[in-house]
């Protein structure tokens, strides 16, 4: 059944036998700045609480006024949502019938022992342990599940054993804000040591002795600008800071090098980066800088005696090449060219072993594992057949073996682990992904199309669907993008985006620029003067599945989330005509507002500086969603926003809705859902995730006609004081 028609005007009365839903309307308090001379007026600015960084911590603090606000717009979005209640209860029940209970990774070995997860039937997070390396019983050190008791939302961070296995340091965030609490567990024991150290990133890396460890102190302003060694023992305020960024734009984090020598201060702003080495088995050791930062030159080093492998981008390399430098004099000036640059092949990352380097590559947005031996320079390929897939290098804790570990899915292909000895070129399967209420790839169908952009680019879109898919462009179809920060999507494999697709849905990824699925060069070219190429291509990939009969007008429905929901809010101002419903999740919509507040943790030379750039301040202001909300139709729209939300700010999405429904003409309707108690990522626990992909999928299925609607074509519900009328 096709979306009907909405209404000329809203309806203000309520129809026998029908309830009547009314949004809550966000009062307007005008707020006013002159920039470049342009005067933008804000008139939802006091959405933002004055007090965030308290609110990061402890969201009790919120303002009342804003808290009643946001609880307001959850009941709106519950009452609207409520006929779907049944549907969503059915994909729930679906989506976790998919999920195996009793879940666990394939061990890891380092040492005596090898290290795992797993969950237990019914648990919602991850238990830790190891086990002797030529098997045996599992010791599990931390129980995600007991730990979570303590508080509505909790977050493993990381987890990492001291070199000498007596250790296990691990943290945890409690609130959804992205502070993490390190904590040290014994493993004779399982109790943790009295250290505790506050507000960092979650990450550690141990000193060879197992008596330290680095790690990275996020300010107030939620900036990982600092790195401390903490002796175990002593109080965090007794911590030694070893090394401290100047440049707020900059995130800086620790990582250990490949051969267990060094731990890697890594600092960048996705236009440049730096690194610096530090010796662990010296506790006292000062940083050593590989090469000064230059602008535009990105690099990162790998260790193997006394030579480094450093993959960059430096000398016109916009896909990176390989170079190798002596570790006594790592400047520029001593780089050798191992790779060479190959424009159109981008080089994600490197893994260095003791024999082999390791390359994960793409070309054309597919990717390529290629094993290098060193000592003779041959090279070989592991091959796949799929024409779309997904690849992941899983790395490993040991530096001296043969024996590399990935990942590999398609979009009708789970998971499946394996190991791979670069020796003999033989491949174990590990661990298949398994679907417990059953899956047969053969029962559907992966593809790829090419979209034609304004400017003559070409735009891959990877398309999974039932093969009993009739293309007569009737059917609904779910368009995810994200387009930023250099991050490709990838065609891998999601068990939940089956109930979607069992339900007559095709879904599609369009590999739109500011991504880096076809390299570098792709990437940049959806990048700062650039972005709309971003939201051109999404569009161009919209009509390209139109043509193909994929789909029809009206009938797609577009999903990002965080920079992938700055392409949604841009879309249904550019292109709205396209969509029957926008899914936005965490949706970065208030792009200018946000680049011109100093104290939040945003990188500048992603979008350009609005402050002291004329020209970045008037192409952000040219296409930023809040600011380009026009006075016509819009289709349906969903925001989910996290209230602890460091990344993406809970009122972003807040005043975009907000202003939908004060200027649009028709369309709509405009829902935001925020989740009180969870952050960025929504809602800890993988099963308790599950209820907000039922929320998103549930809206996807009403706003195209799939979920069993009633003769009247919507839900049986009136909308007054919107624009619109059903979903």
């Amino acid at each position: 059944m096709r979306r009907p028609k909405p209404p000329s005007k809203p309806a203000t009365t309520k129809p026998p036998g029908k309830p009547l839903v009314k949004p809550p309307i966000a009062p307007r308090r005008p707020s006013r700045r002159t920039l470049h001379g342009v005067t933008i007026t804000d008139d939802y600015a006091w959405l933002k609480d004055g007090n965030w960084q308290d609110v990061l911590r402890n969201p009790s603090v919120l303002d009342p006024d804003i808290r009643a606000y946001l609880e307001a717009e959850n009941g709106y979005a519950e009452t609207l949502l409520a006929p779907t209640e049944a549907l969503q209860a059915t994909l729930v029940a679906e989506m976790r019938g998919r999920i195996e209970e009793e879940d666990s990774g394939v061990p890891t070995p380092d040492g005596p022992f090898a290290y795992l997860w797993r969950f237990r039937e019914g648990g919602q997070h991850q238990l830790i342990g190891r086990m002797p390396r030529a098997g045996g019983d599992v010791q599990i050190v931390l129980d995600g599940d007991a730990l979570a008791k303590a508080s509505p939302y909790f977050k493993f961070g990381s987890t990492r054993h001291s070199p000498d296995h007596w250790l296990e340091a691990w943290s945890a965030d409690v609130r959804g804000s992205e502070y993490f609490t390190i904590r040290v567990r014994r493993w004779d024991t399982g109790e943790d040591l009295p250290d505790i150290l506050e507000q960092t990133d979650g990450k550690v890396v141990w000193g060879h002795d197992g008596a330290f460890f680095y790690y990275v102190r996020v300010d107030e302003n939620h900036r990982p600008l600092q790195v401390y060694r903490h002796r175990l023992g002593t109080s965090q305020a007794d911590d030694v800071l070893v090394f401290e960024e100047k440049d707020i734009g900059w995130f800086t984090r620790v990582e250990v090098s490949a051969s267990r020598r060094f731990c890697i201060i890594a600092g960048g702003d996705h236009d440049t980066s730096e690194q610096r080495l530090i010796d662990l088995s010296t506790p006292d050791a000062v940083p050593r800088l590989i090469a000064p930062r230059e602008k535009g030159v990105r690099y990162s080093v790998a260790d193997r005696g006394g030579e480094l492998f450093i993959l960059t981008n430096q000398g016109g390399a916009i896909d990176f090449r390989v170079v190798t430098a002596p570790l006594a004099t790592p400047g520029r000036s001593t780089w050798r060219e191992l790779i060479p640059h190959r424009p159109g092949i981008y080089i994600l990352e490197i893994e260095l072993f003791a024999g082999h380097l390791v390359r994960l590559e793409r070309a054309n947005a597919l990717p390529s594992i290629v094993i290098r031996e060193l000592e003779s320079g041959s090279e070989h390929v592991i091959d796949f057949d799929e024409t779309a897939y997904s690849l992941d290098i899983a790395g490993g804790l040991e530096f001296d073996t043969t024996t590399i570990r990935f990942s590999y899915s398609s979009m009708t292909t789970p998971t499946e682990i394996y190991d791979y000895d670069m020796a003999s070129r033989v491949r174990s399967l590990r661990k298949r992904q398994e679907i417990p209420s059953g899956h047969d790839p053969a029962d559907y169908v992966t593809t790829r199309i090419t979209a034609v952009a304004h400017d003559g680019a070409e735009v891959p879109a990877s398309i999974l669907h039932r093969r009993d898919l009739a293309r007569d462009g009737s059917a609904p179809l779910l368009l995810y993008g994200y387009g930023a920060y250099g991050m490709a999507m990838p065609a891998s494999f999601s068990a939940n985006r089956l109930s979607l697709v069992d339900r007559g849905f095709v879904y599609a990824i369009a590999h739109v620029r500011g991504g880096a699925d076809k390299g570098w060069s792709w990437y940049l070219d959806g990048k700062r003067d650039r972005k709309p190429n971003t939201f051109d291509d999404f569009a161009a990939a919209g009509r390209a599945l139109i043509a193909a009969k994929y789909t029809s007008a009206q009938r797609i429905v577009g999903h990002g989330g965080s920079a992938g929901g700055m392409l949604m809010g841009a879309v249904a101002n550019r292109a709205g005509d396209l969509f029957a419903g926008i899914v936005a999740e965490v949706p970065f919509v208030d792009v200018l507002n946000t680049m011109l507040d100093a104290e939040l943790p945003l990188t500048p030379p992603e979008w350009g500086d609005p402050i002291t750039d004329e020209a970045a301040f008037r192409t952000i202001l040219s296409y930023s969603p809040y600011d380009n909300v026009a006075a016509r139709n819009y289709p349906a729209i969903l925001a989910m926003a996290g209230l602890t939300d460091p990344r993406v700010t809970y009122w972003e999405p807040a005043k975009w809705i907000a202003r939908l429904r004060a200027t649009v003409t028709s369309g709509g309707p405009f829902v935001l859902h925020t989740n009180m108690g969870a952050g960025h990522g929504g809602a800890s626990g993988r099963f308790n995730r599950l209820d907000e992909v039922a929320i998103t999928y549930a809206f996807a299925l009403r706003t195209a006609g799939l979920a069993n609607l009633p003769e009247t074509g919507h839900l049986d519900i009136v909308v007054a004081g919107d624009v619109a009328s059903p979903i």
